[in-house]
């Protein structure tokens, strides 16, 4: 089986040098404001309810699979005390370049989202799990791991995308006529899909592998694990990439509490 571990590493680390969207660093001003109380944080392209998070200050939050530079240091300047655990060590960096620049404390760890044994059991009043878990191919070890390290009634904020995304044809010719022809099953998985030479040249570009998830497995997987469901939401695409994205809101979110 092909390492996607390692390419998706390499592309999230191309992605953080080269500023994409989700590897653009806040600015000090929004640091300052949260410092002030005024702040927002996304696990969905809106801003996020503040009753999904409760009252965090003085908080043991992880930020998992979500570094970036974006959401960890929002968290810490309004009182958290914040750890970064993400894959990419480049994604890393810019959250300890503004923890840095604007004198915050919060802690980087780098690996894998379906391994937290670096962490003991109920370590963390809350985990923030922002769109991620479709770069591995199976979530159910990481919805466990989260439920070992949360406290008794600790909160999971994870948001994933509608799996209705990954089962269309991806022909450029389609999307121009705006049409949807399903071709793939869930579970989804890049690997199995492709050709040897279409993963080669995804490796080459340093693109990452993507794979999807059943709903089966999203939201009855945080259950399994021990976890029950208190919020959900939907959200829309604000820049759709997939005709099913004009249709219907693609992002979903999920607010879980640990069951005692």
């Amino acid at each position: 089986m092909t390492d996607f571990l390692t390419s998706n590493r390499k592309a999230w680390d191309k992605q953080a040098q080269q500023q994409q969207p989700w590897s653009i660093p806040v600015d000090s001003q929004t640091v300052a404001k949260a410092k002030q109380g005024d702040w927002q944080i996304h696990l969905t392209p809106s801003p996020l309810p503040k009753a999904w998070l409760g009252d965090i200050k003085g908080k043991r939050i992880l930020c998992l699979a979500s570094a970036g530079g974006q959401q960890a240091p929002i968290l810490a300047a309004a009182g958290a005390d914040v750890t970064v655990f993400d894959l990419s060590d480049k994604q890393l960096e810019q959250d300890r370049q503004v923890a840095i620049r604007d004198n915050l404390k919060l802690e980087t760890v780098q690996g894998d989202m379906r391994d937290l044994h670096l962490f003991t059991d109920n370590s963390f009043d809350l985990i923030f799990h922002p769109i991620s878990n479709l770069y591995i191919p199976d979530v159910n070890p990481v919805w466990q791991e989260c439920q070992r390290v949360l406290k008794p009634q600790g909160r999971l904020l994870s948001s994933f995308f509608n799996p209705v995304v990954f089962i269309g044809d991806r022909d450029p010719q389609l999307h121009e006529q705006q049409l949807i022809k399903p071709i793939y099953k869930l579970p989804f998985s890049e690997i199995e899909v492709l050709t040897e030479e279409q993963i080669s040249l995804k490796q080459r570009n340093e693109e990452a592998f993507v794979f999807g998830h059943s709903l089966t497995d999203l939201i009855g997987g945080q259950i399994n694990a021990g976890f029950h469901i208190a919020g959900f939401l939907e959200d829309w695409q604000p820049n759709p990439r997939f005709v099913i994205d004009n249709y219907l809101p693609t992002f979903l979110a999920t607010l879980a509490i640990k069951v005692a």
